[in-house]
């Protein structure tokens, strides 16, 4: 399940700090399959009950890059948008992410450098209001300026 914020390029000229897209989704047993697929990640503790149930989790969780791909999701398609090119992302894990969770990613703009095109932007990602995830991401803003 994806919200209904828009969708779309927002120019760097567009852009005001505090500005913030969200997007929400239900993490599927098949989510976690596939992303162990392509990463080859293939840890038990996110695909095996029996392994994943005797290690500090007390059961499966979520690839923690699984969870982070939402921020770039938000990223590439809301906040900047489209054109839009990752420079960096911190993050921090702060709790583990289950099968069946709806996952809210955040992302918040906090500071704009309009000569260089650059934009850092607050990222987060909560499961029933708790923080899951937070960091940080630096990138390079499409403009709606031909150079």
């Amino acid at each position: 399940m994806l919200d209904n914020m828009p969708r779309g390029t927002i120019v760097i000229e567009d852009l005001e700090i505090g500005m913030v897209r969200s997007l929400s989704k239900v993490v599927t047993d098949r989510d976690i399959e596939l992303f162990a697929e392509v990463s080859t990640d293939r840890n038990p503790v996110h695909l095996d009950d029996d392994y994943a149930r005797d290690t500090i989790f007390e059961g499966r969780i979520a690839h923690g890059m699984l969870t982070a791909g939402l921020i770039s999701a938000v990223i590439g398609e809301q906040l900047p948008g489209h054109g839009t090119v990752y420079l960096g992302q911190s993050l921090k894990f702060l709790a583990p992410v289950r099968p069946g969770d709806l996952v809210t990613a955040e992302v918040e703009v906090r500071d704009i450098d309009y000569s260089r095109r650059r934009v850092t932007l607050d990222t987060r990602c909560l499961v029933g209001g708790k923080k899951v995830l937070m960091g940080e991401a630096t990138v390079l803003a499409p403009s709606g300026k031909f150079d």
